[in-house]
């Protein structure tokens, strides 16, 4: 039997998911919406019979086991830790919360609680041509992991921002080109490649501070510009080109060299190189036209890109086959969506962009530092006490 949802947010993400999930046969059982206004409107579009703007009021719901955080980072955190304290499953969008010191919660909280699902949608894992891609560099195709050289991605997009000024607006708050679709990024190359980010050099900028719709006293201060570099511990080189100034266009090349040749995805198609051959060819063609099948019409590509979107639909399905009873010798257990991305991945994608920023401010390289022990709360009390040797 499939879990009940509790979905937080009433942003564009969840018009699109939600029609995935009850097709897939989910229950959307109760939404959450920033001001009771939003979530009235929300719900009643999408058909849900349950709306608030308090999160307990969903959280606490026995209908509900099942999370999917879609609301503002800086929200991520606290929703997330108390969700599986309480014994519900998690799905939360990317970023994972703020910076280091919010994922760090939300990974501990994960670890207490292993029986509980808790991922983030780094939906790029589930899109075919990548599972196609990391399948043959799995297999060698273009040598060993070890002999991987080069990787070259580069994002063109439109603008991020929305007609009014949001979070999405707000560097702080977790807007911007380097944590909304860089994340992606950075999360897909280690799942490709098997090899994570040791240093890091980068340059990120915000060109666009206002607009006809933005502007007086509210700039943006969300980079709209990215490029940086990454080194990698199986000594690969990484270099990413993140562009959000091409209006109604969406371009996305995944360029992976390695010492017998390299694998090159474009748009839908994935092609491979061998070192001698005359040119490349084609190993995998995704075909299926999601937009038709699921009469979305202008919600896909105009407001979020069909990649992200149809990778979303895709982690869909694998969630809907965790909640699926899996016969083993210990008898019927669930299993975990396998492939997804964890807590831990975000941890680490969450490091990267910390080091970017640390980077772009410094112009030098920094080093990637992923930490595991949560900030403390009150540094000068501990100081104190570790001073004088008193605990009050």
């Amino acid at each position: 039997m499939l879990p009940g949802i509790g979905i937080f947010g009433t942003g564009n993400i969840v018009k699109i998911i939600v029609p995935f999930l009850k097709q897939k046969g989910f229950k959307i059982e109760a939404l959450w919406g920033r001001t009771l206004t939003k979530a009235e409107e929300a719900a009643k579009e999408l058909e849900i019979p349950f709306y608030t703007n308090k999160i307990d009021n969903v959280l606490l719901r026995k209908d509900v086991d099942l999370i999917f955080i879609m609301c503002s980072p800086n929200l991520q955190a606290q929703i997330a830790v108390k969700a599986l304290g309480i014994g519900k499953h998690v799905v939360c969008d990317k970023p994972a919360g703020l910076g280091q010191n919010e994922a760090i919660k939300m990974v501990h909280a994960a670890q207490y609680y292993p029986s509980l699902i808790s991922i983030i949608n780094h939906s790029l894992r589930f899109l075919p041509v990548f599972t196609y891609m990391r399948k043959a560099i799995t297999e060698g195709f273009i040598g060993a992991e070890n002999e991987i050289t080069a990787c070259d991605i580069r994002v063109q997009m439109g603008n991020l921002h929305l007609s009014q000024y949001n979070w999405l607006c707000d560097k702080t708050m977790g807007g911007g080109v380097l944590t909304l679709v860089g994340s992606h990024v950075i999360d897909l190359i280690s799942y490709l490649i098997n090899q994570k980010a040791v240093r890091v050099h980068g340059i990120v900028r915000t060109f666009q501070e206002t607009t006809n719709t933005i502007n007086g006293i509210r700039h943006i201060t969300s980079p709209d510009f990215c490029s940086f570099q990454m080194e990698m511990n199986g000594n690969a080189l990484v270099t990413v080109t993140l562009n959000s100034h091409l209006t109604g266009v969406y371009n996305q090349e995944v360029l992976i060299c390695g010492k017998n040749g390299h694998l090159v995805v474009r748009g839908r198609d994935l092609l491979g190189f061998k070192t001698g051959s005359a040119k490349e060819t084609m190993i995998y063609s995704d075909e299926e036209d999601l937009e038709n099948a699921e009469n979305l019409g202008s919600l896909m590509g105009n407001i979020i890109p069909k990649p992200y979107v149809k990778g979303f639909y895709k982690m869909i399905g694998s969630l809907k086959e965790a909640f699926l009873p899996v016969e083993d010798k210990n008898g019927w257990v669930k299993e975990p969506v396998a492939d997804a991305s964890t807590f831990e991945d975000g941890l680490y994608v969450q490091a990267v962009i910390d080091a970017l920023y640390k980077s772009n401010s410094r112009r030098e390289w920094v080093r990637v530092n992923v930490i595991t022990e949560e900030p403390d709360p009150n540094p000068l009390l501990s100081a104190a006490v570790r001073r004088t040797g008193i605990s009050l």
